[in-house]
Formats: structure tokens, sequence, C-alpha cells
């Protein structure tokens, strides 16, 4: 089998080489690849190299995630995250591979205090999460055999996330203050890259499994409680920590004003995922343990 990856560089892309390496023979591209185009500016060059690598699986990591950018650079941001997955699609259809494509919770516009579930109403708030949605709408309009996978709040140990970032303040700051009205669960690129690796074998045998589907770890938090989290945990680790635990200060959204809004509601029902393809999805608090671990090792 082989197997077509955009996006080798980002979180995901950088875990989906390992976790797709068993099943087949790997193409990995990225935006700055030689021989191959992997530029999804470039639509006509990434159906140049889909049809060169004749793949049997497609899986697109590739994605414009500059959410506060992506309201002033819209043409760019729909031409990665809509425009060119709409092509891979066509692509696919063409030759009857499979594509697999990362979604967001920002499909939805965060009101309410339920998990999402794939069939509820979309109503995006930015730019990122209409061209997001169109992304998936351009997918599904060609009827290829196709994964998409809705997630949010995701984190790696390889570059920069959140848990870094309150990890640096919270050693040179007395006090923080932190967002408590948005709810969500952290989801670490390597829980992503092992479920696809799992769903596309399942796939493979099942066509019928083809669809939409939410893919985040278990449980939910505030960015406040996540935070809170990852500095206790720093703090027993040994890690010379500044803040006091009752100075990391709960703020709401409207505090912080951006240029894209936020969903407040981020939370995302996986049960069809789970029941579809035979999975029980680890807790938050698991994967983020384990980056701490690691990163705190480094």
């Amino acid at each position: 089998m082989k197997i077509l990856l955009f996006g080798k560089g980002g979180q995901v892309g950088w875990e989906l080489q390992r976790s797709l390496a068993p099943l087949g023979e790997v193409v990995a591209l990225g935006t700055d690849s030689q021989t191959l185009c992997g530029d999804f500016a470039k639509p006509e060059g990434i159906a140049e190299t889909v049809r060169a690598v004749a793949p049997d699986i497609i899986v697109n990591a590739a994605a414009y995630t500059a959410v506060d950018k992506a309201e002033s650079e819209a043409e760019l941001s729909r031409a990665v995250n809509a425009v060119t997955p709409g092509v891979l699609a066509q692509e696919a259809k063409r030759s009857g591979a499979w594509l697999i494509h990362y979604s967001t919770d920002y499909v939805f516009d965060g009101s309410g205090d339920k998990p999402w579930l794939e069939t509820d109403a979309v109503a995006p708030l930015s730019v990122y999460g209409q061209t997001k949605l169109e992304g998936e709408q351009a997918i599904c309009a060609t009827g290829c055999q196709h994964l998409i996978f809705r997630t949010s709040w995701v984190y790696a140990a390889r570059g920069n996330n959140f848990a870094k970032t309150m990890l640096r303040l919270a050693r040179e700051r007395d006090s923080l203050s932190v967002i408590d009205d948005q709810i969500g669960a952290p989801t670490g690129a390597e829980l992503l890259a092992d479920v696809t690796a799992q769903a596309i074998r399942s796939a493979r045998l099942h066509p019928e499994v083809s669809g939409l589907y939410h893919l985040v770890a278990d449980g939910y938090t505030s960015w406040h409680g996540y935070a809170g989290f990852v500095i206790d945990f720093a703090r027993q680790a040994g890690i010379d920590i500044k803040v006091e635990p009752d100075a990391i200060r709960p703020i709401p959204t409207s505090a912080f004003p951006l240029p894209a809004p936020r969903p407040k509601n981020s939370r995302l029902d996986t049960g069809k995922l789970q029941d579809t393809f035979g999975l029980t999805l680890p807790h938050w608090q698991s994967g983020v343990t384990r980056m701490l671990t690691e990163i705190l090792e480094k």
C-alpha cells in the first residue's frame, strides 16, 4: 500500500510519519519539498503530485492554522483549507484512493455546553472556521471515499504549544491570567496519528465507514484548568515555579480580545468514532502527562 502524506512538518504530520509507516510505503511532503509539490497554495501542483505518486491513501495534515491572521489573509486560508482539499478529493475520486483529512471544532459557533455531534448545525465564527468547513463540504461533494476527523486543542511535545508557554511564564512571573470560559479537550498529535492509522486499516476492509468523525481526547477542561494542571505537574516534578497556585487568575474571553472570535464550547462527542472503529479514547490528562514528562526531561 502506498500512502501520500501532506504536511509532514506539522505536529500531526510529524507523528503520522511514525504511525503510518507500518501500513506501507509513505511518501511524506511539506511545503518545501523539491521534487514533488507539497505547497497547498498551488492546487494544480498538488493535483500533479497525486497523479505522479498514484497513492492508495492520501492523508492531508496540511492546513492554514493561523486563526487570527486568516482574518486578513482569507484568500490564502481558503486556498489551503478549502480549494486544495477539494482538489485532493477530486483526485481521490478519480483514482479510487481514500482521502484522510483533519478539520476543527471551529466549524461550530461554540454555543451551549453540550458536546457537539457530527450532525449538529455548523456556524463558524471566523474565516479560519469558515474555510475549514468549506474544505469539509468540498470533500463530501466529490463522493470520494474519505475520513474527515474534526479535532480541537491539538498539542505535541515537538514545537511550541500552550503547555510550554505556561511553563515558561510560570517560571518568570508572580501571577498569570488565563481564560476560563472556553472549554475543550487538549488532544495530542500522537493520539490523532495513532487513531488515524487504526481507522485506515478498518476503512480498507469496511468502506462503508467513509464519513465524518469527531476525534478528541476524553474529558474536557478550560484553558485555566489546563494551565493549572501543567504548572502543578511541573511543580511536583521539582521544576522551579515562581507563580503560586492561587496566583493563576481566571479571566473571561472578553478580557483578551483577538481578531478572530473563539468558540467557547469546543466539546466534541466522540461516540460515533469509538463505536465505528472499536476504540477507547484516553483522558486528556493522560496525554498531557506524557507530553510534560517528555519535555521536562530535556
